[in-house]
């Protein structure tokens, strides 16, 4: 019988739900359960497919095509277990479906309200196509405390009733600060916000306590007689140097024991550790160290390109070396000289995917630098659309080469598909369709035999995810070859340019798909391995 876990969070926001929850579900997978990690959202949005990343962090994209919170790709890192569009749930999304089923006159009359309409949807959501998993771990976006929260709070503890307590945790992550002019730790702000979830009826069952350092049996007794929780129930979550020690912190505090005690498992399986500590290890030990550039237009907030950032690490450790990132904001480095300045002691270049016209000519600056000095670059997405448009403008007559995504142009290189027909160069300007439709989730390419692409992958066809509305125009395919540009994977039927490279440049490549969404710290991408190995080429030179 499926046991349910709910993780909530109290006090503060960003305390690590996300990596609590992940580091939960690879302590069980490891352990050979079954496991199902799921997102439930409290804002209004559908998805957070149109959020601005500069507030809410990546949108991380799943095989079959849904746009999901950053912390999916979390679930995804630490377990290996393929993430679903069921696997993330948004109030926008329960309302949805409520108003879609009061329409069509599911309800029979009745008039719609949170409880128990709203309640059962989420209830419903938690439970769907769930095949014979040992645990499902659904994380409740935000704070407790939240007005938006309420319902998802309601939801979980009517499951209790119905589930019973053998069958359900709570799990409550909270902050005990320390306050540095007092010389003692805080331990109220957890009692008040253990307090509210009393107040909503749910008694956590464990309390994961975030610290800045270790605190003592004190404090620990202090939380276990105001909590109305046991002492051992009472676990320290210290500040790591690096998330991925959380799983085996967690083990050392009992957190895996007390799970399996509270659903009364008696024949516990074998954990295997070893994973984590063979990785762990080599982050100890590394010996090389390169540093590259990323320049995009989110670089306020490094949560913006999450997966990318992990990715670049999970590489990094595959090839021993410690990969220092500089972020570059691309509306800094508009001029060439400046560029070229700000790029100088990097030994790699990396343009990430992004939309609109925005820092564009920044981007093209850094393409440019890496071409002229021959450093490493790789294009993702829309990094790879610019390598394209830099390359054929220099050829004559293609000066003005540009994207339909920047405005109306005679020369759409980059469009989307409705925007142009096979064979004809026409620009199709459409009002009513401005925003086209995205390329969402996985799709094959065929990779060309003797290229740079082929011999990364090793193979003849790959399959990748995709988070795009613009493609490369086939129409311009000759013009774009002969820019030196080689087209090195395409779509199954040959009309979809996926990976570029260039013969002329030491490592220079550009894929339309997003790599880092499939990088894992025990299986990392084989672009990123090829590409931090250039940066370690080019950093002996």
């Amino acid at each position: 019988m499926t046991k349910f876990i709910f993780i909530t969070g109290g006090v503060v926001s960003s305390l690590g739900k996300g990596i609590v929850s992940s580091s939960i579900a690879s302590l069980l997978s490891l352990s050979n359960y079954k496991v199902r990690v799921r997102k439930l959202d409290p804002y209004l949005n559908i998805d957070p497919g149109t959020m601005n990343p500069s507030q809410h962090g990546e949108v991380f994209v799943t095989d079959d095509g849904a746009e999901t919170d950053m912390d999916l790709g979390h679930y995804e890192r630490f377990t290996g277990i393929i993430s679903k569009k069921n696997d993330n749930i948004t109030t926008g999304k329960i309302y949805e479906e409520v108003l879609k089923k009061e329409r069509r006159g599911d309800y029979l009359g009745s008039t719609v309200q949170v409880i128990p309409h709203v309640t059962n949807e989420i209830k419903k959501f938690i439970k769907k196509d769930l095949k014979n998993e040992d645990f499902v771990i659904c994380e409740i976006g935000g704070t407790v405390g939240d007005i938006e929260s309420l319902p998802f709070l309601e939801a979980i503890r009517q499951l209790r009733n119905e589930l019973g307590k053998n069958q359900t945790l709570f799990i409550h992550l909270t902050l005990v600060p320390f306050l540095t002019s007092a010389n003692e730790f805080k331990t109220k702000p957890t009692q008040h916000s253990v307090k509210e979830l009393l107040g909503l009826g749910i008694q956590p069952d464990l309390l994961l306590c975030r610290a800045e350092k270790k605190f003592d049996k004190k404090e620990k007794s202090k939380i276990s007689l105001f909590c109305n929780t046991s002492l051992d129930s009472v676990i320290l979550v210290e500040n790591a140097i690096t998330i991925y020690e959380i799983p085996l912190m967690l083990y050392n505090q009992g957190l895996l024991k007390q799970l399996l005690n509270h659903f009364e498992i008696k024949n516990k399986r074998t954990l295997n550790l070893r994973p984590w500590e063979d990785f762990l290890k080599k982050i100890s030990q590394l010996k090389s160290k390169v540093k590259v550039a990323i320049v995009g237009k989110y670089t306020n907030l490094s949560e913006s390109y999450k997966s990318l950032n992990e990715a670049l690490f999970h590489s990094g450790i595959f090839n021993n070396t410690k990969v220092e990132i500089k972020w570059v904001d691309s509306k800094k480095i508009e001029d060439l000289k400046k560029c070229e300045k700000e790029l100088n002691n990097c030994n790699g270049i990396l343009v990430p995917g992004g939309f609109g016209k925005d820092g564009t000519l920044g981007k093209i600056n850094a393409i440019k630098i890496s071409k002229k000095n021959s450093i490493p670059y790789l294009g993702i997405c829309f990094g790879m659309q610019l390598a394209i448009l830099e390359s054929i403008s220099n050829l004559k007559g293609y000066e003005k080469a540009s994207s339909t995504e920047f405005g109306k142009t005679s020369l759409p290189v980059i469009s989307m598909i409705h925007e142009w027909k096979k064979n004809k160069k026409i620009f199709i300007h459409d009002k009513n369709n401005l925003g086209g439709s995205m390329r969402l989730g996985s799709y094959t390419a065929i990779l060309k035999k003797k290229s740079k692409a082929h011999s990364i992958y090793k193979k003849n066809k790959i399959s990748e995810r995709h988070r795009h509305r613009y493609e490369v125009n086939y129409n311009y395919k000759k013009q774009i070859e002969k820019s030196g540009v080689v087209l090195s994977g395409m779509s199954p039927d040959g009309n979809l340019v996926e990976i570029i490279e260039r013969n002329d440049h030491p490592w220079f490549l550009g894929v339309q798909f997003h790599p880092e969404l499939k990088s894992t710290p025990f299986n990392p991408h084989p672009i990123f391995n090829s590409f931090i190995n250039a940066l370690l080429e080019n950093s002996f030179k």
